[in-house]
């Protein structure tokens, strides 16, 4: 399958897709962290009724981003993609797009934060450009902070 379908805000109708992906995307990680990952417990109603989730491919969703702006950068609280398209670039292009829409906010940047055992995500953010800005305990949960400064266009930021 081909992404090559429009990034689009998610609506009421795709809830049950943006669920489903979430849960297909995080739940191997549970054995390996030992605990629920932090977009499992995520209220995706909540956050598509926000105007916060992004989806991609036709109907139903085979990806989807959240993405939260803040003062002063664009969370991506959430990316999550189908386990058979792994590897087909769907997430990096769901962060390009995170990008350009950081951009259009008038953005510096974006941040994520990822579980310290998610070396293979933390690996791909490094890859795009990311780097760590920090550690922490949450919920239990040792995270990575991590931040990508974005190039403006005639600076050099």
């Amino acid at each position: 399958m081909t992404m090559e379908a429009e990034i689009r805000l998610a609506g009421p109708a795709d809830l049950a897709a943006v669920e489903e992906i979430v849960g297909a995307a995080y739940t191997p990680w549970i054995e390996i962290i030992g605990m629920r990952p932090m977009p499992l417990e995520g209220d995706y109603a909540a956050l598509i009724e926000a105007g916060h989730v992004f989806v991609a491919g036709p109907a139903p969703a085979r990806a989807l981003i959240v993405l939260i702006p803040e003062d002063e950068r664009l969370l991506v609280d959430n990316v999550a993609v189908r386990p058979e398209l792994h590897g087909q670039g769907v997430g990096r292009r769901l962060l390009a797009f995170a990008e350009d829409r950081a951009r259009a906010l008038g953005k510096p940047g974006t941040r994520l934060i990822t579980n310290e055992r998610m070396t293979t995500n933390i690996a791909l953010y490094e890859r795009l450009g990311y780097r760590e800005t920090g550690r922490e305990l949450i919920n239990g949960r040792s995270v990575v902070h991590m931040a990508k400064d974005l190039e403006t266009p005639g600076g050099n930021g």
